[in-house]
């Protein structure tokens, strides 16, 4: 099955979306998000925007039809990514915290909210428009028309973001404890950062996104729900002293992955830290987690701790591979029915820096 992005212009009258939904079940296919563009057609048609599980190219092609026979404008029927599916009021909200804290990725971001490419100055595009980013005229292109809603959209998040930049002040941009990006082994990108308090919905919605399994071996917890007490411990530990990082993906800001480091955690010494790793099933084995680790442990030796520790379910090996991949050299035992995984940090930094991290220095 792959994702088609279809536009579809339709009366705004009682009954036409369920029309609608007959027509795409009829053509073998299946909606998984629709979006109202918002703008009435000379006629007071509404465009929406439908992403649609379809089993090929044809497929795609009878549903366009099967949507025109029952008396419906199909406009667009474009194969579209599977990093589409995407909530787009919270990737509007977190690429303009993005913005804010830099504002040179404003253009990407707009890029990115818009579905669109950056076209350079000799580049051409099937559609194409300008759009003033801060002080840059940017070009953006893709294969099909951009809408006033979604430029008005689009000149929102760079108006939000403006609010949110003192050009005032001393030099740099508000902090966002940003760790900078990281290349994956397909050629994406993830941004790590410290974890912090603001961060709750992001660690929430990627663990209920997670599967059974893969919220049991990282946190002994299958369920999808995280209780408040559980979700605080993820952010600051069991006593509120511990710290994090957060894997986010550059396309809209989502987490697909989180390391904890908790001094208080189960089976740590007086200077170690108990390590958690959670990566979204989509994302791992791309270097999400290796990445977590290796960052982890950097900031585990820089704040004094010596030793980390990590219980998992019995079965999960992989996760001393990681280590290794990580640069560490894990030791692990079978422990109560559990696989503890300890690691030896060397310690090169005083007691004093312990503190700073917490502070997502």
């Amino acid at each position: 099955m792959g994702l088609w992005r279809v536009h579809v212009e339709i009366e705004d009258r009682p009954g036409q979306l369920g029309e609608l939904a007959a027509a795409v079940g009829g053509a073998g296919c299946n909606i998984v998000s629709l979006t109202v563009l918002g703008e009435p057609g000379p006629d007071g048609s509404i465009t929406d925007e439908l992403l649609v599980e379809a089993a090929d190219e044809h497929t795609a092609a009878r549903l366009a039809e099967r949507i025109r026979a029952a008396g419906m404008g199909c406009t667009l029927a474009v194969p579209a990514g599977g990093g589409e599916l995407r909530d787009p009021v919270t990737t509007a909200l977190a690429l303009a915290r993005r913005v804010a804290a830099d504002p040179d990725a404003a253009p990407r971001a707009v890029a990115n909210l818009l579905h669109a490419h950056l076209l350079g100055d000799d580049e051409r595009s099937i559609h194409t428009c300008r759009l003033p980013v801060f002080d840059q005229d940017v070009r953006l292109g893709r294969a099909w028309p951009f809408t006033a809603t979604e430029l008005s959209r689009a000149a929102m998040l760079v108006e939000t973001a403006e609010l949110c930049f003192d050009p005032l002040a001393s030099g740099e941009t508000q902090s966002s404890a940003s760790l900078g990006l990281v290349l994956l082994g397909d050629g994406s990108e993830v941004e790590l950062r410290v974890l912090t308090a603001l961060d709750g919905p992001l660690i929430a919605a990627l663990h209920a996104r997670c599967t059974p399994s893969t919220r049991r071996s990282a946190f002994l917890n299958p369920s999808p729900a995280l209780s408040s007490d559980e979700l605080a411990i993820q952010l600051a530990g069991r006593c509120g002293n511990g710290t994090g990082l957060i894997a986010l993906t550059t396309e809209g800001g989502h987490a697909v992955g989180v390391a904890t480091l908790d001094p208080d955690g189960p089976d740590t010494s007086e200077d170690g830290a108990a390590l958690g790793v959670l990566v979204e099933d989509a994302w791992q084995a791309r270097g999400v987690a290796t990445a977590l680790i290796r960052r982890a442990a950097s900031l585990a030796t820089d704040a004094g701790y010596d030793e980390l520790t990590l219980s998992t379910q019995p079965g999960n090996l992989g996760v001393t591979r990681l280590m290794r991949r990580a640069g560490l050299r894990p030791t692990a035992q079978l422990v109560d029915g559990l696989l503890r995984v300890r690691v030896s940090l060397a310690q090169s930094v005083g007691e004093g820096r312990r503190s700073s991290i917490n502070q997502g220095s």
